[in-house]
């Protein structure tokens, strides 16, 4: 079955039923209840390896069917809901944290990731490397003690790309697990399990809601670190809603109309952003000249809405924000992944690589209005800083 029919006909519920809803109905309950003493047990045994109903916080039918249409998109062997991206994320560090662990996180991790290293994981004891952005010295970094590599591609705000079969064979030489925030591609355009990749991280906030309307974090993860994983997140009541897993599920039935509007959109933005003499560089890995442009074409099958430019020098940081400030149709907005398009002066967060000689940059999301529209906001905002 193609990814996009997996999309409209994986996970709508019960299919043994004569009659029922085209979509899975949800289940709202904190409370499970059990015909017998020995029923309530044997469930309590059934769910360390599969999906069934135990108790609220270990979620509800709703959050099943979410987790099994991600884990066939992703080719995993089971997901994991948080309430937010962040969460998800900070899970995974947790679980492999320990004293005296070592763990290596590439340059573009998104930013908040290092706010849980230095607050939470360095009180542990736990000591935290960047490699670069696209893990091109990760042999040179990887110790005795390295129980974890996290990383994201394309990167944050400026998309950098990482070679994940050749990082995967490095890191599982030395028996150490990959993970990756997989959030762009949202388990559609960019599937790293296959790639040799062991746990997925994925902001449904983003993508997959599609709405701007929910907030959700997911793991997929493969059958040998899901026996790592799976007691953690139990153990410290991570979930998510049967409403909010109702919401992604709907968004998911159109990601793929959605991802694709998003990257034409995005085309057309930049094809006219390349004319425009204010501009000293564009960041966006469907270009050409995107550097790591032809490991993305290998391992991807498309991009999405992002992009971010890096003004001349001559422009400053004022007159950058004035840019966005006049625009009409580009929202002011921390998030993305919406159906509306955004843009924000920016600063990429990294260790490894010192952009502070850098143009100032803005990240935009090409939402899916009419580009012409879009066209016509940004050149009368760069007309107005003349």
């Amino acid at each position: 079955m193609k990814e996009k029919t997996k999309l409209i006909h994986i996970a709508r519920g019960d299919e043994s039923l004569e009659a029922r809803p085209v979509n899975p109905t949800v289940m709202r309950a904190s409370t499970i209840l059990f015909k017998n003493h020995e029923a309530w047990q044997k469930y309590r045994e059934l769910r360390k390896t599969k999906r069934v109903l135990s108790y609220g916080a270990r979620g509800t039918t709703t959050n099943f069917e979410l987790e099994k249409l991600i884990c066939e998109l992703e080719g995993g062997y089971r997901a994991q809901l948080f309430p937010t991206g962040l969460a998800a994320l900070g899970m995974v560090l947790m679980n492999y944290a320990s004293k005296d662990a070592h763990i290596l996180i590439t340059d573009a991790i998104y930013g908040p990731v290092r706010a849980i290293c230095e607050n939470f994981l360095a009180k542990m004891g736990v000591e935290i490397e960047f490699l670069k952005a696209d893990a091109s010295d990760v042999e040179q970094k990887i110790k005795a003690n390295t129980k974890l590599i996290l990383c994201e591609s394309p990167g944050s705000i400026l998309y950098e790309i990482i070679d994940l079969p050749k990082l995967c064979k490095i890191a599982h030489s030395h028996n150490i697990p990959v993970a990756i925030d997989n959030t762009y591609s949202s388990g559609y355009f960019l599937n790293p399990l296959k790639l040799g990749v062991d746990i997925s991280v994925i902001a449904a906030t983003k993508y997959l809601g599609g709405h701007s309307d929910v907030m959700m974090g997911i793991v997929v993860i493969n059958e040998k670190e899901w026996k790592n994983f799976d007691k953690l997140p139990e153990i410290l009541g991570f979930n998510a809603s049967p409403d909010d897993c109702y919401l992604v599920l709907r968004g998911m039935r159109t990601l793929d109309v959605r991802m694709r509007a998003h990257e034409k959109n995005a085309n057309e933005i930049v094809e006219f952003l390349s004319s425009r003499k204010e501009i000293k560089k564009i960041y966006f890995p469907a270009l050409k000249s995107h550097e790591g442009h032809e490991i993305f074409k290998r391992d991807h099958k498309g991009s999405n809405g992002m992009l971010t430019i890096e003004f001349n020098e001559n422009i400053s940081k004022e007159e950058a924000i004035k840019f966005v400030d006049n625009l009409e149709l580009f929202s002011i907005g921390a998030s993305w992944g919406g159906y509306e398009s955004l843009a924000t002066v920016t600063v990429p967060p990294r260790t490894v690589t010192d952009y502070s000689k850098s143009g100032v940059f803005v990240r935009f999301h090409i939402g899916l209005e009419d580009t012409q529209d879009l066209i016509a906001d940004l050149k009368q905002a760069f007309d107005k800083m003349k």
